[in-house]
């Protein structure tokens, strides 16, 4: 039989096995023709450690690989020369490791994963994998363990993998579909237990990502509910495992994206669309949320994999004479985007704006929906396909427009994206509908407000505005405005003037009643307008 060595640690397979420090230096204490180096990780209870090579293949190296890497850890050399080296096909397998720890995540799977590997223990994940990993590791008297996680679904995976020679110290990740920082470990004890120490995040140790054998995550729990923000059911819910998704549309699967458990800042709530329809929330994110999912310091926004659902748009009308053009060419621009699949519908001729509010809400199919005012010619730049946030409690949205008889830009004639419970909750005890309810201003510019198309539209838009301007005070920002609405020059607009005759009268009208609450809530009815409109400027309505 050969001198057989080993370079590194002691194997153990033969009686007569040496150190070597390297190749070279087994060749040199070789005293028979041939040696056998050999690796301590390898399974030679079915090698013939007998074999000989042919005569004409004296001079050769013979290499044999081993099982997973081609690295030729077994080899027979000459005990001079060698350099060609003469590879065989036979492969040696290495042992496998047969050490196994469970990560208990909490989910339903536990049980099962744990019939299928039997793990020597199972062990509680809590927090990150880093302290988990060294936590095992500290009791840990093996030299080499798998780490699973009770998440996983280990029934295609081969627990006999194992690294390169030169990457046995290091802490092999198995990644799962779609992020490559896993749950599931290879780690080399000794190595892991010294050098983990100087670690403040698992990502700073020597890292092997095995990206090519995928360990897939069973399907993380669904909460699907019929609210319009996710906020108050996220608080409320108690669920297994370290994640959910929670949706308030059909949703099919609960593992279109992965979130990392690794760390607190990489388990991440992550809106799965723009409007947050669907979103995946981390267990520990729930102690931080109180008025909404934003209250969590970690957000991932970056992985939009669904589409949100189109708001539908109200367009409400009460006999403007501009109303027929303004909705022509927002429908004629719809129907030439293909893009935008948002359903219209129509409310006119309603009485009051209470009344007309609620008629929109009750035709909307969507919890929100935009509604777009007759007045208002629609920016052909939109975007049709903007959401509200549903990681908030439930607000009304308002847009700017323009106003080009005084030329501000703000909330006042623009379009809004309207909550539709929080509409039909609103019994318009102020004077402003909208602001009666949680809100929220979008600084996108919706179209242009043209209401001095007759007289009667501008006198009256400038005087419901004017008094709720005026009942506002004071207010650094609508005091500028008040003063934009009282300017005499209309510029080049037909009906400016009557705009500006609208405000006048609404501050004496204001002035009049001392600002009484229940006389300034009759410019909410038409009927109250049209006459107070023929009285002071003998007007009447369209």
């Amino acid at each position: 039989m050969f001198d057989v060595f080993y370079i590194g640690k002691k194997p153990g397979v033969v009686v007569h096995e040496k150190a070597a420090s390297s190749l070279e230096d087994a060749q040199q204490q070789s005293r028979t023709r041939f040696c056998w180096i050999i690796n301590y990780l390898s399974d030679y209870s079915d090698f013939d450690f007998l074999w000989e090579p042919k005569p004409w293949e004296n001079h050769q190296t013979h290499a044999w690989p081993s099982e997973w890497h081609p690295d030729r850890c077994t080899r027979l050399m000459p005990r001079q020369g060698g350099q060609e080296i003469n590879y065989h096909n036979e492969v040696i397998p290495i042992r496998p490791v047969t050490s196994k720890y469970l990560l208990d995540h909490g989910n339903v799977e536990l049980q099962s994963v744990s019939a299928l590997i039997h793990p020597q223990k199972t062990v509680r994940y809590v927090d990150n994998y880093l302290d988990t990993l060294r936590r095992i590791a500290s009791t840990c008297n093996d030299e080499y363990i798998w780490v699973c996680s009770s998440i996983c679904d280990y029934t295609n995976f081969d627990f006999t993998w194992r690294p390169n020679t030169w990457q046995h110290q290091m802490l092999h990740v198995f990644s799962d579909l779609t992020q490559r920082f896993g749950d599931t470990f290879l780690m080399h004890v000794p190595s892991f237990r010294e050098r983990s120490v100087d670690c403040v995040l698992l990502d700073w140790y020597d890292l092997h990502y095995i990206d090519d054998i995928v360990v897939p995550r069973y399907p993380i729990p669904v909460i699907q509910h019929n609210d319009d923000t996710h906020v108050d059911v996220v608080t409320k819910t108690q669920w297994s495992g370290p994640l959910a998704v929670f949706t308030n549309c059909d949703y099919v699967t609960g593992n279109l994206v992965t979130v990392p458990l690794w760390g607190e800042k990489t388990k991440t709530i992550v809106p799965l669309d723009s409007g947050a329809m669907s979103v995946v929330v981390p267990k520990n994110a729930v102690p931080y949320i109180k008025t909404q999912l934003y209250d969590y310091p970690y957000i991932d926004k970056t992985k939009y994999v669904l589409k949100s659902n189109p708001l539908d748009i109200v367009f409400i009308s009460n006999g403007e004479p501009n109303a027929g053009a303004n909705y022509l060419q927002m429908t004629v621009y719809l129907a030439n985007e293909s893009r935008y699949t948002n359903r219209v519908h129509v409310v006119e001729g309603v009485n009051g704006r209470v009344a007309a509010y609620h008629a929109a809400a009750r035709a909307s199919t969507t919890p929100w929906f935009f509604a777009v005012f007759a007045k208002l010619e629609v920016n052909q730049r939109f975007d049709w396909t903007w959401q509200p946030d549903r990681m908030q409690q439930p607000k009304h949205y308002i847009f700017h427009a323009g106003n080009p008889v005084n030329g501000l830009v703000y909330g006042h004639q623009s379009m809004i994206a309207y909550n539709k419970k929080l509409v039909l909750e609103t019994t318009g005890d102020g004077l402003d509908f909208t602001l009666e309810q949680p809100h929220e201003v979008v600084p996108i510019i919706s179209g242009t407000a043209n209401y001095a198309e007759s007289p009667w539209m501008a006198w009256r838009t400038a005087f419901r505005e004017v008094l709720k301007l005026q009942h506002s005070l004071p207010n650094i920002e609508n005091e500028y405005r008040l003063k934009a609405w009282l300017r005499e020059d209309s510029g080049t607009i037909a009906n400016g003037h009557w705009s500006h005759k609208g405000a006048q009268d609404a501050v004496e009208y204001y002035n009049e009643v001392g600002g009484d609450f229940t006389a300034l809530k009759k410019s909410y009815e038409w009927e109250w307008l049209a006459s107070y409109a023929f009285i002071k400027r003998s007007l009447t309505p369209d």
